[in-house]
């Protein structure tokens, strides 16, 4: 539709009026661009638009609004019965009503906006990005940067290829505490690492049953919000989020599971500490929905080995009622030759001896929480400096993708008796103790395991520079998915 470039216009004449729009809108990023650098000279505010605000959105608006020489100029969301917190929030602090857009595709096109803010379900994070990019903006994505693997791949690909700023929301990237426990370790002061555990025990309830498909809200425009995926009707009804909001999460079409939502932060740590700048050799998966029959599709319990040669990182899902491990729910675990490093949260680390007595703990100082995200954020805009961003797009792409790899491996797998004898995990004795204790925690929550199956993943090898799956088709095939026209996601930028 928009992005259509000269070659195509040259081969079929009939495309003249598409590029004659490509041609405005490249006229418009050029203007965007000369704004911006007018912006930075003479310290003007940059101006945002913030996209999705049923939630997540509503920190965007907090970061950016009238902070860090931004003001927040538009509103997007495609149900405007959700919009009503943020537009007063900024008409409060900036003294001004902001503009409210319906249709991303007219704000990536608004020649009068430098920055755009992701915070819309997942599958919407790639193509809102992309698009924003194609037309000049610098882009801050909410986690999961994508909804697939191919998906953070291109939009890598769009922010070199447009010289475009493009930020992950993965703010532990950005707290003092973590940044200095990481800094610990890759100064090698816990020895070898050997395993990094990511742990996202987070509980999550039942989200209800319902006979057949349900209505989306009358305020939204359900076809906008579906976007790249199947336009099918919801198929769940929380009397908490409706129809549509928030359990969208746990449908494939859509989410990730709490792996690609909660988990995400989690699993960037963790690879960051194991300073791996690629994909695993190979991914299992095991795990299943336990606890209650509901609508929900992706599981709640959930483990995911990634195989690195030199290093192992696993990753465990707990949604029912459980107890920490070693004081961390949701957080992560380093072990190192010398001792352990916990980081039990968004913004600090606590190093352990080998007898797991702690020796040393880092902090962020109070009240820089995930502002510093922002304000990172703007200062490479005004800069131009990618280098500056503590979670490039590439960063995001890379731990986003790890997520995708653990659920293609569940979503081939096979359903397999749970008696405690099953050989997913070969002779890892790391993910072997893992699995025993998810036994142990479900058999706490009353799951009667004798009766149950357990969803046992595919192996699968990974050939991590070509980010692909070695010898599966079938794998290969989940990298990315079928687009609903128009929301396609280019497969080349």
């Amino acid at each position: 539709m928009w992005f259509l470039n000269r070659r195509d216009f040259l081969k079929d004449s009939a495309l003249a009026g598409a590029a004659l729009a490509q041609a405005a809108l490249l006229g418009k990023a050029t203007a965007a661009d000369e704004a911006k650098a007018a912006k930075k000279e003479g310290g003007d505010p940059l101006r945002v638009a913030v996209v999705g605000v049923h939630g997540r959105g509503m920190s965007h608006v907090g970061g950016f609004n009238g902070k860090n020489g931004c003001v927040i100029t538009t509103i997007c969301d495609c149900d405007e019965g959700v919009i009503g917190r943020a537009m007063k929030a900024v008409e409060s602090k900036q003294g001004k009503m902001p503009k409210y857009e319906k249709d991303v595709r007219k704000v990536v096109a608004d020649k009068d906006i430098d920055i755009i803010t992701i915070a819309t379900p997942n599958h919407w994070h790639a193509l809102a990005a992309i698009w924003a990019m194609q037309n000049g903006k610098d882009v801050y994505v909410e986690k999961p940067v994508s909804h697939n693997v191919s998906e953070g791949r291109r939009m890598v690909e769009a922010a070199r290829k447009y010289n475009r700023i493009c930020q992950t929301g993965t703010q532990c990237r950005s707290m003092a505490g973590t940044r200095a426990a990481i800094d610990f370790l890759h100064k090698g002061k816990l020895g070898k690492i050997t395993l990094a555990r990511g742990l996202c025990y987070k509980a999550r309830g039942s989200i209800g049953k319902v006979d057949g498909p349900q209505e989306p809200p009358v305020t939204m425009d359900y076809d906008l919000w579906c976007g790249p995926a199947p336009l099918t009707k919801p198929h769940h009804k929380s009397p908490v989020f409706g129809t549509v909001h928030y359990d969208w999460h746990w449908f494939w079409d859509y989410g990730n599971g709490d792996l690609g939502n909660q988990g995400i932060h989690q699993m960037d740590v963790a690879r960051w500490g194991l300073g791996k700048n690629e994909l695993a050799k190979s991914v299992v998966s095991v795990g299943g929905r336990f606890g209650y029959i509901d609508d929900g599709q992706t599981p709640n319990t959930q483990i995911c080995a990634f195989d690195y040669g030199d290093a192992e990182l696993i990753f465990e899902v707990r949604g029912l009622k459980t107890d920490k491990l070693m004081g961390a729910g949701v957080g992560v675990i380093f072990y190192g030759s010398d001792g352990y490093l916990m980081c039990p949260d968004y913004n600090s680390g606590i190093v352990l001896d080998k007898d797991k007595k702690e020796v040393k703990r880092f902090t962020t100082p109070k009240g820089t929480g995930e502002g510093a995200h922002f304000a990172n954020f703007v200062k490479a805009v005004r800069d131009g400096k990618k280098d500056l961003l503590n979670g490039d797009i590439l960063e995001g792409h890379l731990s986003s993708a790890l997520c995708h790899l653990g659920n293609i491996s569940y979503r081939l797998g096979t359903e397999q008796p749970f008696n405690g004898k099953t050989r997913a995990f070969g002779d890892d004795k790391a993910a072997g103790e893992t699995l025993e204790r998810m036994s142990e925690h479900l058999k706490e929550n009353k799951v009667p395991l004798d009766s149950t199956s357990c969803h046992v993943g595919r192996r699968l090898t990974v050939d991590p520079r070509a980010e692909a799956f070695v010898g599966d088709k079938e794998a290969d095939a989940m990298l990315t998915r079928a687009y609903r026209k128009p929301f396609v996601v280019p497969e080349k930028v």
